[in-house]
């Protein structure tokens, strides 16, 4: 017996890899530090979840959406909870 497959689809399945492997399991890790949007959607900004919407691991060790933490340093830094000093 022959079987012809005539269409076949692919599916894949990604995942952005934030944790270190010394770091504590935290569910914060799984989410922007920013939008609270999880990684392996996308950020608020985007449509589409992939490397067009990558992140971005700070000095504070907090992981965010590039998109967020760009439109985060434009805005006001007074109001910001984490406090480390940013370059422009």
């Amino acid at each position: 017996m022959k079987v012809k497959i005539k269409q076949w689809n692919g599916v894949a399945v990604w995942r952005w890899e934030t944790k270190q492997s010394s770091q504590v399991d935290d569910d914060d890790d799984d989410v922007c530090g920013i939008c609270r949007g999880p990684f392996d959607g996308c950020c608020p900004d985007c449509k589409t979840p992939g490397d067009d919407c990558s992140i971005v691991i700070g000095e504070c060790k907090h992981v965010f959406h590039m998109h967020c933490l760009f439109k985060w340093i434009g805005s006001d830094l007074s109001k910001q909870l984490v406090r480390y000093y940013i370059e422009r």
